[in-house]
C-alpha cells in the first residue's frame, strides 16, 4: 500500500469536518496535569499537540480553555510521536454538549 492510499484510507474513516481551532488545554490523567494545545476540532474529536503522549486507547479529563472553560471526555484513538495524538470526544453534560456544538458552529469550515 501507498503512502497515498494510507493517506486517502485515513481520510476516509472521517466523516466529520475538522476545522482549524488553536486553544490551550490541560490533560488531568491520574494525578497527572499536561498542558498541550489543540490543532484541529471536530464534532467527534480533536488532535492536540502534547510532547509526550499517552498511548492509543488511554482514556483522560481535557479541560479546554475557553471564555467557559469546558471539560471533555477524551480517549485516544492516534499518537504521532513528537507531536501529539488524535482523540474522540465525550461530552456527559447537556451543557457542555451545547457549548461544544457552539464552538463548532462559529469556526470556518475547511477549505473557505
Amino acid at each position: 500500500m501507498s503512502l497515498g492510499d494510507q493517506a486517502s484510507r485515513r481520510l476516509e474513516r472521517r466523516w466529520a469536518p475538522r476545522y482549524s481551532f488553536r486553544a490551550n488545554l490541560e490533560i488531568e490523567w491520574g494525578s497527572a496535569v499536561l498542558r498541550g494545545n489543540t490543532r484541529d476540532i471536530s464534532s467527534n474529536g480533536m488532535f492536540i499537540e502534547v510532547p509526550d503522549t499517552l498511548w492509543i486507547g488511554a482514556g483522560f479529563m481535557a479541560r479546554l480553555h475557553l471564555p467557559q472553560p469546558l471539560k471533555l471526555h477524551c480517549q485516544v484513538k492516534r499518537v504521532e510521536p513528537g507531536r501529539g495524538m488524535g482523540v474522540s470526544v465525550a461530552l456527559a453534560e447537556s451543557e457542555s454538549r451545547k457549548l461544544y456544538s457552539d464552538l463548532l458552529s462559529s469556526l470556518t469550515p475547511p477549505g473557505v
